[in-house]
């Protein structure tokens, strides 16, 4: 499931183009202009290329998404600000594109400071403000007009009538009142520059990639008692790591690795503490207390925390909803498995929607032992496999994605190992691993140098299937075998029964290829 595709030719999709921003700049005032909430929204989750089929951990998401937002936008005539307020944090702005939209867009940008103590007061740096001040004897508040003139990093300076002051240095409680035109935002936002003739209102498309998202495919497989059944089962994770949700989303996971730049996306800016130091007047005897205004952001870590938020996957039971089947689609070499019914991607949560249920699958049961060349005489357990086909009549036939698969065992109902399952295509081998088995031993015994006597020990109470799969160096080859050998993805393999309670025996000799 490998293919290289340009992610953002969709139907009707025109990548933004126009003059440079700068041509614009003697054009007159520009009207600030914000778009309505998302009335549709599509998300198209592409996994961690290089996860395999790990657990996911939220503060290391490295699959990405194709989001599409549906609003609404009024815009005057001239030339307006249009601000797409609520985007993922990690949006490409550079995969942006907008339909729908009549005016001319003359430039995009992700405004990445976000409403924050510290970003207040570097956007009102320089700019005329009012400090409010409240007398602790009498009760009375006073309002004096002030400039900033320097920045939260080193401490906040400010003008008066009175002169130069410290934020927080007079001994009295004070504050700054800000006017509400500081350009912030709550929420990450990307804005278009736009030039239209005339008024225009209507719906337009905001699409774009962006950062902080991965999938992945959890599977239960119960085996009968007799070990002749499975059944099989399977949820899709879907994970948000975004501190923006996405409500009612039209939601869809791709399966199979993109051909992809790995471009680091620029952080959105929530700016850093806010000091304050000084000797407050009247007790310079004192050592001053640092007083520290926490960023946004960590205050959102703090209540979270308090709260009993969970960040880490296996810490809570996710969110389920198990009437949601996914249903799975063609994508050129790649799969597509689509949620049918909206589903919440959540800020900074991970949840589960029902991929499949599958009963009375026929599997085998198949003891087997790899061995290189030049393996060491001694004892090893077999591995225990779950062996089927991915075929329709084995009631599969459809695409797997990889993910973790937890075996249990019916007539006990406990785990009994996990295992990681790869991508498979319909009518593919399926092959569970069950983990090592202490019923059956493998012993390699050396008669000679390039000669070995293989012993497998049964101690179970039923004949077993055993496979020995052989890795050899580059140039040799077996030479002579006293059982049958095949050939297994390039690679010899012996099968065997080896009765109940019984121990069965297979010789060879590895030799160099006549050239």
């Amino acid at each position: 499931m490998r293919s290289a595709i340009c992610l953002l030719l969709a139907s009707g999709l025109v990548p933004i183009a126009g003059p440079l921003a700068a041509d614009t700049a003697a054009s007159g005032t520009v009207a600030e202009v914000s778009a309505d909430a998302p009335s549709e929204l599509k998300v198209t989750i592409y996994r961690d290329p290089f996860r395999g089929a790990g657990s996911i951990d939220l503060d290391r998401l490295e699959g990405f998404a194709l989001v599409s937002e549906t609003r609404t936008v009024h815009l005057p005539a001239g030339e307006s600000r249009l601000r797409f307020e609520g985007v993922a944090d990690g949006i490409e702005p550079s995969s942006a594109i907008v339909t729908g939209l009549a005016a001319q867009v003359l430039e995009k940008n992700r405004e990445g400071a976000l409403l924050s103590p510290s970003a207040l007061v570097a956007q009102a740096q320089g700019k005329p403000l009012v400090l409010i001040r409240t007398n602790s004897r009498t009760g009375v508040v006073e309002r004096t007009p002030g400039t900033i003139l320097s920045d939260a990093e080193g401490g906040v300076v400010f003008r008066t009538s009175e002169g130069v002051e410290a934020l927080r240095c007079s001994g009295l409680p004070e504050t700054f009142s800000f006017e509400p035109s500081t350009g912030l935002s709550s929420h990450p936002t990307l804005s278009v520059l736009a030039r239209s003739l005339e008024p225009v209102s209507g719906m337009v498309t905001l699409s774009y990639l962006a950062r902080g998202f991965d999938w992945a495919a959890n599977y239960t497989a119960t085996l009968s008692a007799d070990e002749t059944r499975m059944d099989l089962g399977a949820w899709v994770t879907l994970a948000n790591g975004n501190g923006v949700g996405f409500p009612a989303a039209q939601t869809q996971v791709v399966a199979g690795r993109v051909n992809r730049e790995n471009d680091e996306v620029e952080p959105i800016d929530v700016g850093g503490p806010i000091l304050a130091r000084c000797w407050p007047r009247g007790s310079t005897s004192d050592i001053p207390e640092l007083l520290q205004f926490d960023s946004a952001a960590a205050l959102a870590r703090k209540a979270a925390k308090e709260g009993g938020a969970t960040r880490a996957l296996a810490a809570a039971p996710l969110p389920q909803m198990a009437a949601q089947r996914v249903t799975e689609e063609q994508l050129g070499d790649l799969k597509l498995y689509r949620v049918p019914q909206p589903t919440t991607v959540a800020s900074r949560q991970s949840k589960q929607v029902r991929l499949l249920d599958r009963t009375a699958i026929p599997v085998t049961v198949v003891y087997g032992a790899d061995l290189a060349s030049g393996v060491t005489a001694g004892a090893v357990p077999a591995i225990k496999y779950l062996r089927s086909v991915n075929s329709t009549a084995n009631h599969l036939g459809l695409p797997l994605p990889s993910g973790r698969v937890d075996a249990f065992g019916e007539h006990r109902g406990l785990l009994e190992h996990e295992a990681d399952l790869r991508d498979l295509a319909v009518d593919e081998e399926l092959e569970i691993s069950l983990g090592t088995s202490p019923d059956v031993e493998v012993t390699v015994v050396k008669e000679g140098t390039d000669s070995e006597r293989i012993e497998i020990a049964n101690a179970r109470a039923r004949q077993i299937r055993f496979e020995l799969r052989l890795s050899l160096e580059e140039g040799a080859r077996v030479v002579r075998s006293d059982r049958p050998m095949e050939t297994k993805n390039g690679r010899p393999i012996f099968r065997l029964d080896v009765p109940a309670n019984s121990t069965a025996t297979l010789r060879y000799q590895i030799g160099k290829r006549s050239s």
